[in-house]
């Protein structure tokens, strides 16, 4: 299989080649040999020439918005081949769950001259165009989008949103091949804001140099706000849909603070313009990463007091991605696979140490204060040292298994499973502490993250493995990270949160508290989870039982008033519906254990606090 860099290399390298043949014709030509090795050049050119002009060119319309359907157009030029095999990716890079985008796709049709081209479907997301070698075939096909995430696409009377992985088919062979997207807006629609770059004055029509850069840059169409702002040396453009309460001057200069902070971490700003979409909704989904772009999706009302820090955390986190993990980046993301899981167990370290600076970076920026900072630590600790899974699933696993059990939560989940988000970021959060004690502030995890943005991305220009994530941290840190990677990322031990945080004078209290905690959550009386270890799970609740009464008191929610003068062994009678059948459970009352993280700053703050937070 050629792709487009490989067919150039050989074009020019045979270009030069057969000017030289030529320019000395007599020379060479004096036997048979030379002369078919003349016209064998000469294929061989003409071979190249021919594929690396092979492109596909797409056209997105939407003629009805309000039924949701996208109309797609895909140009195949100069592909001649007996039958062509269009695919529709099964996942959107960033987000990892197989999302089965073929499954909104419909009215598939390939022509060729005005002539209906025969298909055939191979599997899920293929299908088979037998084009008899035409020079040019036009594949036309609806996009049903109707799923408001920053993952997917949307469209109705308002707006049009997509990613590239649920609207454009691909051609594996030329998928290093240039494109161009040409989008008619519905017709009162004015605005298209986009990452990729338009090729004209006039229309809204866009180039990309593959598919990769093609699918990685969303598309927001209709009749949004916009503005911009420049940080870093790059103009960043916002495209602002919804309602809302923010201040567009205020966003101008804190998302720039954002900008600045980010960018301090690597040196250096690799992109010449970026771009936001914000979407502001009703219910937010949070944000997804892309190369020069990203798109958010929050509450209307978030910019106020209350919720403005976690819009410009969520700014951060998804800015801080534009190095982190689209450009530093383990070896198996990229080149992308489209049609299946790509695995690696290095999640905790593209979404962990993300979550990490996107908390940290506000306070360099500004925005937060030493105090607020430590309690979002201690947060984090807090959740992930009292959740059940986190003694059961590794990061190694988590990170793993990110297709089968993150973007896929069961009512068990919370006893199994540990997000890579939130250990990864305390990892994040260990490992610069142990890096200032050991170089005696002179590195720190900034260090890290700028040799592997500058050895793997600048330098080798591929992404690295597991074990170069380790060697990364060790050479930066001088510290034999054996032991801590087979205890904490491979592993599920505690970490030692009292020396680590003591390095830098920072007092960790442990409380341990004992409660009588029934140990479920639920919807009204039905619960929705019980927690493993608890009296409720040794007890034999289970998750849809609908809790009627407790003791033969009605129940409403009002378990510690009917407990209230009860001790551990006592008897609760628990009078529950279980599928519509009344039944009585007799569970014996026992006390749950949990641990309290708290975390004050010091009094007197020492070297290692002032590299690690970066305050004098």
């Amino acid at each position: 299989m050629f792709h487009s860099s490989i067919a150039k290399t050989i074009f020019f390298t045979n270009y030069y080649w057969l000017l030289l043949l030529l320019t000395n014709f007599n020379t060479y030509c004096q036997n048979y040999n030379t002369m078919k090795f003349l016209l064998l050049m000469l294929n061989l050119l003409i071979f190249n020439v021919l594929l690396s002009a092979s492109s596909i060119n797409y056209e997105v319309s939407m003629s009805e918005p309000h039924t949701h359907y996208f109309e797609v157009k895909m140009t195949i030029i100069d592909y001649q081949k007996e039958y062509i095999d269009v695919q529709m990716p099964v996942w959107a890079p960033g987000s990892y769950l197989v999302r089965e985008f073929s499954k909104s796709v419909e009215a598939v049709e390939a022509v060729f001259n005005k002539k209906m081209l025969k298909i055939e479907k191979l599997n899920k997301n293929t299908w088979r165009i037998f084009s008899q070698k035409a020079k040019e075939v036009i594949v036309s096909y609806k996009v049903y989008a109707f799923e408001m995430s920053v993952r997917t696409s949307f469209l109705d009377a308002s707006h049009g949103y997509f990613n590239g992985t649920s609207m454009f088919m691909f051609v594996d062979e030329l998928r290093n091949q240039p494109s161009k997207v040409a989008i008619y807006p519905y017709k009162d629609w004015k605005k298209v804001s986009t990452a990729l770059p338009k090729t004209a004055d006039k229309g809204f029509v866009y180039s990309a140099t593959n598919y990769d850069i093609l699918v990685d840059a969303p598309f927001e169409i209709g009749n949004h706000l916009t503005f911009e702002f420049t940080a870093a040396g790059v103009l960043h453009n916002v495209a602002m849909y919804g309602e809302g309460n923010y201040n567009i001057e205020k966003l101008k200069i804190d998302m720039a603070k954002v900008v600045e902070a980010c960018t301090a971490v690597f040196g250096e700003n690799p992109n010449k313009n970026y771009l936001f979409i914000i979407h502001n909704l009703t219910v937010g989904s949070g944000g997804l990463e892309h190369l020069n772009s990203t798109t958010l999706q929050v509450n209307r009302w978030t910019y106020n007091e209350s919720g403005y820090k976690g819009f410009l955390s969520l700014v951060a986190h998804e800015y801080f991605h534009l190095w982190n993990v689209k450009r530093v980046r383990p070896i198996e993301l990229g080149p992308f696979d489209y049609n299946n899981e790509n695995y690696t167990t290095l999640l905790w370290v593209m979404e962990g140490f993300t979550s990490y600076y996107d908390e940290l970076l506000l306070l360099r920026a500004g925005f937060y204060s030493e105090d607020e900072l430590l309690r979002k630590f201690s947060g984090s600790i807090n959740y992930v040292e009292n959740q059940p899974g986190n003694k059961v699933q590794s990061l190694a696993h988590s990170s793993f298994d990110a297709w089968i059990k993150a973007y896929r939560p069961t009512e068990n989940s919370a006893n199994t499973t540990i997000s890579y988000y939130s250990k990864g970021g305390i990892v994040a959060n260990m490992l610069d502490l142990m890096i200032i004690n050991k170089t005696k502030g002179t590195k720190n995890l900034d260090d890290v993250m700028k040799y592997l943005y500058q050895e793997y991305y600048k330098k080798q220009n591929r992404g690295f493995s597991a074990k170069e994530m380790q060697q990364a941290l060790e050479k930066i840190s001088g510290l034999k990270l054996d032991d801590f990677f087979a205890n904490y990322i491979t592993g599920t031990q505690t970490f030692d949160y009292k020396t680590v945080f003591g390095y830098a004078g920072v007092d960790v209290v442990v409380l341990s508290e004992k409660s009588m905690s029934f140990g479920v959550s639920l919807s009204g009386n039905v619960v929705r989870s019980v927690k493993r270890n608890t009296m409720a799970y040794d007890g034999g609740i289970n998750v849809n039982d609908e809790i009627l009464a407790l003791n033969g008191f009605r129940f409403n929610d009002n378990f510690s008033e009917i407990i209230e003068d009860k001790k551990p062994g006592d008897v609760l009678e628990v009078l529950l519906s279980r599928d519509n059948l009344i039944q009585t459970l007799k569970i014996p009352l026992k006390e749950s254990e949990f641990n309290r993280y708290l975390i004050s700053s010091p009094k007197e703050k020492n070297s290692v606090y002032k590299k690690w937070l970066m305050v004098n």
